[in-house]
């Protein structure tokens, strides 16, 4: 705003009312000031932040674009131990209880109750057609005579879990619940697999070694396997397990392995059905076995615990 100058001094500037003042804030036409600025000074205001947005914009997309340079689309760049995931793959169990119960680990229901054990039957069949889904022109049959070639992944035959399939309720309707266990991906590893039954670790269950040795007898070839067992995890949860049974085998074959993140790829799992003492909760822990998988409970390596209760 101009003062007028009288001789040696300025005159105040005249009072004005609050709206009036704020009017001539926002457009001054004495001035052409708007806001308390010219035209010129709002357009070397905008022309500095400009060109100090452009800079900046241009520094930070040098920056990512040497850091992406250093990534591969298809692999991770530290891998195994080198890695935050390391080199020792977790256990996983599915199916899972309810979200609202996120931290629980208790598959709990009643067999005579259809709308009660739904549930597990409805999410055990989400997690197999997830499997079916993937895209599958990468996949091929394979076996221990025939592990894929290079590009390629092995396929799941969903029937090879029968009688844990959705036909027969995955066995909840009988009291004979089918858990399907999974072994988390870590890229680039691969199992040594215990193949000797000469050389089995000392808490490796009695019941695994002595499949091993059959398995190496009979079917030498089939011992290529991430062995899996089930185990109560105290005596009484020992004693209320009356049976368990593995399909399609008791474990994950070698041919699954390593996992390249090639399209289409499925990891291996295994479905356990389990015969148990009803109105029991039965705390069970499953455990992979292989030279280069080391347990520990309280991190759950190698292996996953949940509790199991039958009504």
């Amino acid at each position: 705003m101009a003062d007028k100058k009288i001789g040696e001094y300025y005159s105040p500037p005249p009072k004005m009312g609050k709206w009036e003042g704020f009017k001539k804030f926002l457009w001054n036409s004495e001035t052409s000031q708007c806001l308390g600025r010219t035209g010129s000074s709002w357009a070397k205001i905008l022309l500095f932040y400009i060109i100090f947005y452009a800079a900046l914009t241009g520094f930070f997309a040098a920056i990512f674009a040497v850091f992406y340079q250093t990534l591969e689309a298809d692999k991770p760049k530290w891998m195994l131990d080198n890695g935050l995931i390391g080199s020792n793959p977790g256990l996983g169990f599915r199916p899972m209880p309810p979200e609202a119960n996120v931290e629980s680990t208790l598959v709990w229901y009643e067999s005579s109750k259809q709308d009660n054990y739904k549930y597990w039957v409805d999410e055990t069949s989400s997690f197999l057609k997830a499997y079916d889904d993937l895209p599958k022109k990468n996949q091929v049959n394979c076996s221990f005579e025939n592990p894929p070639v290079e590009g390629k992944v092995c396929g799941i035959d969903i029937q090879s879990f029968s009688p844990c399939t959705a036909d027969n309720n995955f066995g909840y309707h009988v009291a004979r619940p089918c858990i399907f266990l999974k072994l988390n991906k870590i890229y680039n590893w691969m199992p040594a697999i215990y193949n000797d039954s000469k050389a089995l670790p000392n808490d490796m269950p009695e019941e695994l070694k002595q499949h091993i040795k059959e398995k190496q007898s009979l079917r030498p070839n089939e011992t290529g396997v991430v062995w899996v067992s089930c185990e109560g995890e105290n005596p009484a949860d020992v004693e209320n397990i009356k049976a368990r049974d593995y399909y399609p085998r008791m474990g994950f074959p070698h041919y699954y392995f390593p996992f390249k993140n090639i399209e289409g790829y499925i990891p291996p799992i295994v479905a356990v059905q389990f015969t148990v003492e009803t109105g029991v909760l039965i705390n069970i822990e499953c455990k992979a076995w292989a030279h280069n998988i080391h347990h520990d409970r309280s991190d759950r390596r190698g292996s996953v615990h949940f509790e199991l209760m039958v009504d």
